[in-house]
Formats: C-alpha cells, structure tokens, sequence
C-alpha cells in the first residue's frame, strides 16, 4: 500500500497484478490503456480510468521484500457509487465475472465481481456519492483474525464493524477506520468460485452484510 498526500480518504487508484509480463502485454494489447509509473509495480504497468475516475491499474509485482508480520495479503478494494450500473458494466467489461448481486425490489444495490477463484476483487455498493468504500487483507484463517484483532486491541485501535460473517463471499471479518476514516477490513475463508459458476442474487437486509448480526448498510 502506497500513503500520500491528498483528501482524506481518497483512493485514486488501485492496482490488479497480472500473472506475468507475457499475461500482461497480452492485456494490454485489448485495452485502450496509458502507461503508469508505481513503486510497487514492474516497468509496464498500464491503467484504465472507471466511470467514478478512479484508476485501475494492471501491472506485475517488483522484487517483493518478504515481511516478518501477521499475515494478511492485500485481496479487494470496494467502492460506493452513484452510477452503480455503469460500474457493474465497465468491470465486467475487464473481464471479472460476477460472483453476486443485491437488488432491493427490482434495483440493483451491491456487486461482487472476480478476478480470479476468489469470490471478489472488486465491489460496489450504491450510495448518494461516489466514494472510496474499503479494501481487505485476506488472511490464512479464523485464528488469524483472533490474532490481527488481538493486536488491535494491544493499539487501542476499537474494531469499527464485527467480527461477522458476509453473504455474498461468505467470508469472516472484521473492520477498524484508519486516522482519515477510511475501513479496513480483514478477512478470512472467502468463498471460492468456478470461472462457470452463475451469479446469485441476494435480497437488501442487514442479513446479507452479515450472516451473524448488525450490518453496515450504504443505502
């Protein structure tokens, strides 16, 4: 994760690694792509800009520095949205498959799209104004979330939301604010897909946000 200056909360882009420079010039060669420069990623990445504007980078990793912390890798980011059916368009067209959706009535409120077996790389709740939402950190296990919110409580950091488990990915959780409110979530046991598998549709209630109790509800 890259900190800089700017609005408090802000994501300006998030980045998608590619399986390797041969996958990602293949990519490439079906995007209407520009270059992009970023510490964390190999010479080549490129990046899209969604219908929010927000950037969607595609890239390979850089010699990785291994870490002596908790596990916990970088799987989703999650936006609000006013213009959650063009979202749901412009990712699909990336080629992410949709792993679920939540309609309340007949309108579309929430979904879950995958990059690769895992339920989500990306989502989209709809809210009154396009916003950043939360990204998550996908751990080995349910004693892994005991561990990672055992060391927020040796911070003095209260967890914001959870623990819980999610519907759609059927995943469990929790989530804390960082110091400019932005979520953070960390997870654990999200569901796996088949690339075949049909998306299934979820109803607008707190028991879709969480299976075990009180929800985060956008909209």
């Amino acid at each position: 994760m890259i900190v800089g200056s700017g609005a408090a909360g802000a994501v300006p882009y998030f980045a998608l690694q590619l399986q390797d420079r041969v996958h990602l010039e293949a990519y490439r060669r079906h995007c209407k792509a520009e270059s992009f420069s970023c510490p964390l990623l190999a010479e080549g990445a490129f990046a899209l800009t969604d219908p929010d504007g927000r950037q969607v980078v595609f890239g390979v990793e850089r010699n990785a520095e291994s870490s002596s912390g908790l596990p916990g890798r970088l799987q989703h980011f999650v936006c609000a949205t006013e213009r959650l059916p063009e979202m749901l368009e412009f990712y699909r067209g990336l080629g992410m498959v949709e792993s679920d959706r939540v309609l309340e009535g007949e309108a579309l409120s929430a979904v879950f799209l995958r990059s690769d077996p895992e339920h989500h790389s990306f989502a989209a709740f709809r809210a009154p104004e396009s916003r950043p939402d939360h990204h998550c950190y996908e751990t080995n296990g349910w004693l892994d979330i005991r561990d990672w919110a055992d060391r927020m409580a040796k911070l003095r950091i209260p967890l914001w939301w959870g623990p819980g488990r999610h519907g759609p990915g059927n995943n469990l959780f929790f989530m804390i604010e960082d110091p400019d409110g932005h979520k953070v979530e960390f997870s654990a046991e999200l569901e796996l897909m088949p690339r075949a598998m049909p998306h299934r549709t979820w109803p607008h209630e707190s028991r879709t946000l969480n299976l075990w109790g009180s929800a985060w509800m956008r909209s």
